[in-house]
């Protein structure tokens, strides 16, 4: 028992020296190590950094809400998904699985979250320094195509964020079937979804992306959010998924 444990450790050390990044062994007794070997690897997710300061995107999206909304909210999902992914393994190692319906629906809540506010600094920049404007390219093509035009496209997806019931999102998917570009809300970050999507573009509609400075007008601040996308980046997460190359 203790030479599979030897084998563990040096396996995950092995693994993160390669610069995958796994969690501490779980907190279990010795006599359970080997058991724990075989829950599989525990990923650490960790928070981004913002991609710009937390000034940068005003007067649109003020710095006290950047800087909350980061530090403290993102954080919080990135806490949730490590836990609730850590306690699954455990699970797995003890073979109590009575809290698996719980620990899964906060495997869905916080990696939503995690992934979509990942994905939602990346998408956008300083208005007149890579945000705001309209795409060029294969992907204005595609929305011309799918939707009639760019402004039919805008009124749409605004439409869909502003009348998001309660907490979530406004999403622009690429649907993998047939290569479609589709508008979609989420309501909290996983509820929804059409299995056959990516997400390539969003608005948190959540009340604390704008309340600071918004209060409660969720339509002036997506409104006023245009002005910041960032198109290039929305085009990178596009050209993945089946687009032409330009």
């Amino acid at each position: 028992m203790e030479n599979t444990r030897r084998d563990f450790l040096k396996t995950a050390s092995a693994v993160a020296a390669a610069g995958t990044v796994i969690a501490a062994p779980l907190a279990v007794p010795a006599q359970a190590a080997a058991a724990v070997a075989t829950a599989g690897a525990v990923t650490e997710h960790k928070l981004p950094p913002l991609p710009y300061d937390y000034n940068a995107l005003e007067p649109f999206i003020d710095a006290e809400t950047m800087t909350l909304h980061h530090d403290k909210h993102h954080a919080a999902y990135v806490k949730g998904l490590n836990e609730a992914e850590t306690k699954l393994a455990e699970a797995r190692a003890s073979g109590d699985h009575a809290l698996v319906q719980h620990w899964s629906r906060k495997v869905a809540f916080n990696g939503g979250g995690h992934y979509l506010h990942s994905m939602f600094w990346t998408i956008m920049a300083p208005a007149g320094k890579g945000g705001g404007g309209e795409p060029s390219g294969p992907l204005a093509d595609k929305i011309k195509e799918d939707f009639g035009s760019f402004a039919a496209f805008k009124a749409q997806f605004s439409a869909a964020a502003k009348g998001v019931e309660g907490s979530g999102w406004g999403l622009l998917h690429h649907r993998v079937t047939d290569g479609r570009l589709i508008v979609m809300q989420a309501e909290n970050q996983q509820k929804l979804t059409s299995w056959d999507c990516v997400p390539i573009l969003g608005v948190d509609v959540w009340e604390h992306a704008y309340y600071v400075k918004y209060r409660n007008d969720r339509a002036a601040y997506v409104d006023a959010w245009w002005n910041v996308v960032n198109w290039e980046q929305v085009a990178k997460n596009y050209m993945p998924h089946g687009a032409p190359s330009a």
